[in-house]
């Protein structure tokens, strides 16, 4: 899906309203850092990849297990992070699929600091709806400059 993306047949109005608070919701657990929550919005068969990592994380377990590491060696560094999404375009597969390319934006703010940009990013996701929610089934985090 990498590269510009064009929008053939785009989600109606409600369905990206409740893609973009499914959006919030999982970026607000993530900086809460509540990895096994966060780790929910996968499926479970779910696949995290990033293109500065070899291997992709691959299903709920593993995903959450990744992040709770890496979540447990920020505490260590007493910062806060703060993800933000946004120029979310949606387009819809079919019926339980849409793929969605978005700018994500990382915040770092430590102790009694000033926040910085820690990183910034182009997502794209593959979200499936089950059970009446939206879930990542593949998401490809391609990181600005490398």
């Amino acid at each position: 899906m990498s590269g510009p993306f064009k929008t053939d047949n785009p989600v109606d109005g409600e369905t990206y309203a409740l893609i973009t608070q499914f959006y919030a919701r999982q970026m607000q657990l993530l900086d809460e850092r509540a990895a096994e929550e966060w780790a929910d919005g996968f499926t479970e068969d779910g696949v995290f990849a990033q293109n500065v990592k070899p291997e992709p994380w691959t299903g709920r377990a593993v995903i959450a297990e990744r992040m709770r590491a890496g979540m447990d060696r920020l505490a260590g560094r007493d910062v806060q992070r703060r993800h933000w999404f946004g120029m979310v375009a949606a387009e819809r597969q079919d019926t339980d699929t849409v793929l969605t390319r978005y700018y994500a934006m990382v915040f770092e703010t430590p102790r009694g600091g000033r926040a910085t940009t820690y990183l910034s990013t182009v997502g794209e996701d593959v979200l499936v709806l089950q059970d009446g929610q939206w879930r990542v089934k593949h998401r490809l985090i391609t990181h600005d400059g490398t």
